[in-house]
């Protein structure tokens, strides 16, 4: 069966998708073939799809330039290839020459970078790089695609001609329009073209004047049309000449037709892969636009959508000025159906329509707005049932054409498919209405189908914490201000917040309390346990945030002070060679000025300072080959410290193993044996889950455990 109904993409708003997608699209057939898109369940043209267009938005990221996509679609060019003797005018060949000459741009481009566009490359198809059609249209029209005059010796010959004959027509002219002047026979304007034909606008009541051939006259019949009389031939003979060369003209087309029908199988390539190219490029600017990206891909039906935002609400914000909050939510073998409950204007429906929007936009081809990192597959089924679908032709209520829904979605469903089921149950008496949804229910488990539920219905939520692979999940509210925060929980069922509501938009307490004695006791209590559920899981969820920013600040200070204290110890070692160094320079400075204060001078004793030299030499001595025996001990030090290091290195390699480090890695912080996971690694930054907290450390900061189990 198809993927999906007609219905369901209206439900969902993939038609506004697809409208805002034609704003990128350059040509009719690539606008035409995005409004005909239709979610596919042919799993292998999605994903293809994907690539191409997933190519051309980081080519556009990285910054490359692409070739700009300047072309017109050849539909009527192809047809006429066909004819036999048929002729292309100077447009078709001009299309054709611009086809032309961006194909061999882009077959240029996507060689010098063929390893990242393998996709793009099949686009291509059975085009091929050559000069030759643009050689032999360039031989036969100018940059502004007229013919050129050496199109043809027998063209070069006729254009010279008419070249001598306008030049001898114009002299002619303006000597007979001096004269006319000087005579003051002309209007106030001189002249004027009739037939093409350069002629004298004459004062009607001078016209018998002037010799030549009346044009006729104007509206007043104040002025007479006159071509001058020695210009009458030579414009005949102008028309002919003028005809031969529109005659040359054609048969130079008509040749090059023929020569061009020879590359009938590549302009046909051209067509097609530039209407391709066309159509990836649109679908490409809408996910640049929307910060869209392509998700990872299970085989396995199994999505964990993360930061992913409805298009439309975000683009309709944008505008506004106001914060889109993004949702998350996982559906996979264990969490089939999701059924979220909890106030109106709480974000229930939103949610929904962002999963099912979503969904069918990935397999339409189009990138989606969320984290890269989340975790997407391909469904055989994406069915909804949102609003109030009246069927007014047919007569149906509301609740009949839901009906009609329901029974259509049980022939179909099966293990692969995706329902979107709004406000489910609605639209009769609660109590009947809520027994035959939670009968329903327990058919789509019975089919294994995964499915996004909202609901007021107390039976329903009931069910849904009683069926092992379906869960619970509400719209979160600030309690205190009674707004609503658009976040999804999942876990417990939602309050409905109905006489908090009520009693906030200034509904009296007595009224409150009145309804409140309508209704079953154990309903109230419910719905009060829900609301204490909600207040305690916000006041935890605050607690968490909070303890996540101290552990992290915490992290962050440890590594912070470690870095510190190293290069403080370092800086500290450097001042204390310094100090030894400066006490051995005063030692021996005092033991030279002790050695000059017994030098004695003026003396006749040539053998006074005998001792004194002697003890000097000694002691010089001495401290040379101290010095060169502490210079060798240094030498032996740093070689012993080299392979020290050396060996450290080693350690470091073997222990520590960071070479293995990638995405989903189990790791640890070697200064506080802290273990975490790798979510992503930048050059030698690495960002690493620390349980709660979320930290960048250095790659040598780090030592490799094992490898994560993946999904």
């Amino acid at each position: 069966m198809h993927c999906t109904d007609k219905q369901s993409q209206l439900d969902l708003n993939l038609d506004r998708i697809l409208e805002w997608s034609t704003e990128y699209v350059l040509q009719p057939s690539a606008k035409k073939k995005l409004l005909q898109l239709t979610p596919s369940n042919k799993f292998s043209e999605i994903s293809d799809a994907l690539q191409k267009v997933n190519e051309w938005r980081k080519l556009r990221i990285s910054g490359d330039p692409i070739p700009a996509l300047e072309f017109e679609e050849l539909q009527q060019e192809i047809k006429l290839l066909g004819i036999q003797d048929s002729i292309i005018s100077r447009e078709g060949f001009w299309r054709i020459l611009l086809a032309s000459q961006t194909m061999n741009s882009f077959l240029s481009f996507i060689e010098k970078r063929k390893d990242r566009t393998p996709m793009l490359q099949q686009v291509m198809g059975k085009v091929y790089y050559t000069l030759d059609i643009i050689k032999q249209l360039n031989e036969v029209f100018d940059k502004d695609g007229s013919v050129k005059d050496n199109a043809s010796d027998e063209l070069l010959k006729i254009r010279n001609r008419i070249k001598q004959l306008r030049a001898q027509i114009n002299r002619n002219f303006e000597k007979e329009m001096r004269k006319l002047v000087r005579d003051k026979l002309l209007g106030e304007t001189y002249e004027t073209f009739v037939n093409n034909r350069r002629v004298l606008l004459v004062q009607s009541a001078y016209k018998r004047k002037v010799t030549g051939n009346l044009h006729g006259t104007s509206k007043t019949g104040n002025l007479s049309y006159i071509e001058p009389l020695q210009n009458v031939a030579l414009n005949n003979e102008l028309d002919h000449l003028i005809d031969d060369e529109n005659k040359e003209i054609l048969r130079i087309l008509k040749k090059l037709t023929r020569f061009i029908a020879s590359f009938k199988p590549l302009i046909t390539a051209y067509n097609q892969a530039l209407i391709s190219l066309d159509f990836i490029q649109a679908k490409a600017r809408l996910a640049l636009e929307m910060k869209a990206s392509l998700p990872i891909i299970n085989k396995l039906p199994r999505m964990n959508v993360i930061e992913a935002f409805h298009p439309i609400l975000w683009k309709t914000n944008l505008h506004q000025g106001k914060v889109t909050v993004p949702q998350q939510i996982i559906l996979n073998e264990k969490q089939k159906i999701v059924v979220i409950s909890g106030p109106n204007a709480g974000g229930k429906s939103i949610t929904l329509k962002t999963v099912g929007l979503l969904q069918m936009m990935l397999q339409c081809g189009f990138l989606i707005p969320v984290n890269e990192q989340s975790e997407m597959c391909y469904f055989q089924q994406i069915l909804s049932d949102i609003g109030d679908n009246q069927s007014i032709d047919n007569e149906l209520s509301t609740y009949s054409y839901r009906l009609k829904r329901m029974k259509y979605f049980l022939e179909a469903s099966n293990a692969r498919t995706l329902l979107l089921l709004d406000e489910f149950g609605s639209g009769s008496d609660p109590e009947l209405g809520g027994v035959l949804a939670e009968v329903f229910l327990e058919e789509l488990y019975e089919r294994k189908s995964f499915a996004v539920i909202t609901t007021h219905y107390s039976t329903i939520k009931s069910k849904a914490e009683q069926l092992k692979n379906v869960v619970n999940g509400c719209m979160l509210f600030d309690i205190s201000t009674l707004l609503p925060l658009y976040k999804l929980a999942i876990g417990q069922p939602g309050s409905s917040f109905t006489f908090e509501v009520a009693s906030q938009n200034g509904f009296d307490h007595e009224i409150i309390k009145r309804a409140k004695l309508k209704l079953d006791p154990r309903k109230i209590k419910m719905d009060a346990l829900l609301h204490d559920i909600q207040k305690e899981r916000n006041y935890l969820e605050r607690l968490i945030k909070e303890h996540e920013t101290a552990q992290r600040d915490a992290l962050q200070s440890r590594l912070y002070f470690d870095e510190k204290s190293e290069k403080l110890n370092v800086k500290l070692a450097s001042q204390n060679a310094r100090v030894d160094l400066f006490n051995k320079e005063i030692q021996a400075g005092k033991k030279m000025l002790s050695f000059v204060e017994r030098f004695a001078l003026n003396t006749r004793k040539k053998s006074v300072n005998d001792e004194l030299f002697s003890e000097i030499k000694t002691y010089l001595t001495f401290e040379k080959s101290r010095k060169t025996i502490n210079a060798r001990s240094a030498k032996k030090t740093n070689s012993s410290d080299q392979s020290l290091v050396s060996s450290k290195e080693v350690r470091k390699k073997n222990d520590f193993q960071q070479e293995k480090i990638k995405c989903g890695s189990l790791v640890q912080l070697i200064s506080s044996n802290r273990n975490g996971t790798v979510e992503s690694i930048n050059g030698e930054k690495v960002t690493v889950i620390f349980g709660n907290a979320r930290m960048k450390v250095s790659l040598e900061n780090l030592k490799y455990l094992q490898e994560t189990n993946s999904h």
